[in-house]
């Protein structure tokens, strides 16, 4: 990582950023509690009070840095995940589950929420997804119905990131008749709101806070909505826009600790003679893992700096660089698991740990494919309007 921040998409904060966190990072994200939702607990607050979800927060509410930073997000997203998988999703969930008040809630919203996002004492989730509404967001069915100055939310929502450990849930209803991606607005709502209750926790390879969660005549007040009316989805975007490179970021993450993992201990295992470090075809194994790393990590850092200092929508940058980091992390962590030969499929080897942790992020904020779509329709209009200039 300390490399990468040598690349002239950074600043001297970021420089500064990645070897302090490192350290961090290796005295911290030791023995933690095995019980997952006790290591978030821990992970969330230790977080907080050593300053790094500042990096989730502009200045004016506690932030480090004066504007949601996308370089300074996913290089905080790569250190962590290179150490300790849950602490990147513990620092991810903080920021992605109180962007939309960020970038949308009102001044009382963003009071009385985000200066506990930065210490840690309060622990945020983001609620779009539902059992037919994953990639495709406009199918969502949870309704949000007027009721004099409050609003009953009705629905169900799954695959919810830090359900059953949040505070507070940023959750997506339809408050219209539209179909597709219109009237879908957002809502804060608290963890302890009578008519919210979390119906099922969800294991998957990789342990995680997930669950589902259901409204039930869930009444919340009008003073609860978070942007405009009807401006639900356009938030949700706008949020994800900030954090997808990240995802990217923290597979990079991922694929760099495979890769030292494979390194090292190609380097002790002796074979037939020689360290398993000698076979030319573990050299053309390692060549390939850090040629695929390297172009992972210039297309997420190219992805953030495009959003940061050039200004520019970076929605066809992101989906590049989260479809290339994600897929090659997938390659790199494999490689390193034949590397270790039958230690690479034992339980607790760091290699195994890894093949759990990527498939996820494969999937999740925009599967593989739905990146493919976003990437191809976004070349070809631009295609088409550089044409039409030329014409």
């Amino acid at each position: 990582m300390h490399e990468s921040t040598a690349w002239p998409f950074f600043a001297a904060e970021h420089r500064r950023l990645a070897p302090a966190l490192d350290a961090w990072a290796r005295r911290h994200l030791r023995d933690l509690p095995h019980d997952v939702d006790a290591a978030c607990r821990h992970l969330v607050a230790a977080l907080g009070r050593d300053g790094w979800l500042r990096y989730c927060v502009p200045a004016e509410h506690g932030g480090a840095l004066p504007t949601m930073d996308s370089r300074a997000l996913c290089i905080a997203r790569e250190t962590l995940a290179y150490h300790e998988p849950l602490a990147d999703f513990a620092f991810a969930m903080q920021g992605l589950g109180s962007g939309p008040i960020t970038l949308g809630g009102t001044t009382e919203q963003q009071a009385r929420y985000l200066p506990r996002i930065v210490d840690g004492t309060a622990i945020a989730a983001f609620a779009l997804s539902e059992a037919d509404a994953g990639s495709d967001a406009g199918a969502l069915e949870t309704r949000a119905v007027r009721d004099g100055r409050d609003f009953i939310l009705t629905g169900e929502k799954t695959w919810i990131s830090n359900g059953g450990i949040a505070d507070f849930y940023i959750v997506f209803a339809r408050t219209g008749e539209e179909v597709g991606t219109r009237d879908i607005s957002a809502f804060v709502v608290e963890a302890q709101t009578p008519g919210l209750t979390v119906t099922s926790r969800i294991e998957t390879i990789a342990p995680h806070p997930l669950a589902t969660i259901r409204f039930a005549n869930c009444r919340v007040s009008a003073q609860h909505l978070v942007g405009e009316l009807g401006g639900g989805f356009r938030l949700a975007m706008r949020t994800l826009d900030v954090f997808r490179a990240s995802v990217a970021a923290a597979a990079v993450g991922f694929a760099r600790r495979a890769l030292d993992a494979a390194l090292d201990h190609a380097a002790q295992r002796s074979m037939f003679g020689q360290r398993l470090l000698d076979f030319q075809l573990t050299h053309a194994a390692i060549a390939q893992m850090a040629v695929e790393l390297d172009a992972a990590a210039l297309l997420t850092y190219r992805a953030a700096w495009t959003r940061d200092v050039a200004g520019q929508p970076a929605t066809r940058e992101a989906a590049m660089a989260k479809l290339a980091a994600t897929e090659s992390a997938q390659r790199i962590i494999d490689r390193a698991v034949q590397l270790f030969g039958a230690r690479g499929v034992s339980r607790g080897n760091v290699a195994e740990r890894l093949y759990r942790e990527i498939r996820a992020l494969r999937i999740y904020e925009g599967a593989s494919e739905v990146q493919a779509l976003v990437i191809a329709r976004q070349t070809i209009a631009r295609h088409a309007a550089i044409a039409g200039e030329t014409r």
